[in-house]
């Protein structure tokens, strides 16, 4: 298993670079190359979800993004440090238990990546939330001599 992390700071124009770096590590964990728009717009939405609770919030800590290959599966996990008023899961486009977030805002990012992420959770807490979002990979093909 291998991961990237990436780190930076709740700016927007920071969003973008993660796009890309997700796009080019999708695209080297196997990812199929019809499905790295998805990734790169359901990268792209996470992580200015995550800004706007970082601003949101007045919070300073770095958004946290890891990219991660496994054998069959590539994962993205984009984290905010902005406490929610309870723990617990829900089902992305819904806002879940936290009255301090801007919903219509929050409910439509959630509803485009789970209109673009077949495999997504969401979870959030005390200590901040989190946004998981999986593809399949398929093996590279092996040349021939």
């Amino acid at each position: 298993m291998a991961t990237v992390e990436l780190r930076f700071s709740a700016q927007p124009e920071h969003v973008r670079t993660a796009r890309l770096v997700a796009a080019a590590v999708a695209r080297r964990a196997g990812v199929d190359e019809a499905v790295l728009d998805e990734v790169r717009l359901a990268v792209g939405e996470a992580c200015s979800r995550a800004v706007g609770l970082h601003q949101n919030s007045g919070i300073s800590a770095p958004v946290l993004v890891q990219l991660i290959e496994e054998e069959k599966q590539f994962s993205i996990e984009v984290g905010d440090e902005a406490p929610r008023a309870s723990a617990g899961h829900h089902a992305p486009g819904t806002r879940g238990d936290d009255p301090d977030m801007d919903s219509e805002e929050d409910e439509m990012g959630l509803a485009v990546i789970s209109g673009l992420v077949d495999d997504v959770e969401v979870t959030a807490g005390e200590h901040g939330g989190l946004i998981r979002m999986s593809w399949p990979t398929t093996p590279p093909a092996t040349l021939l001599p």
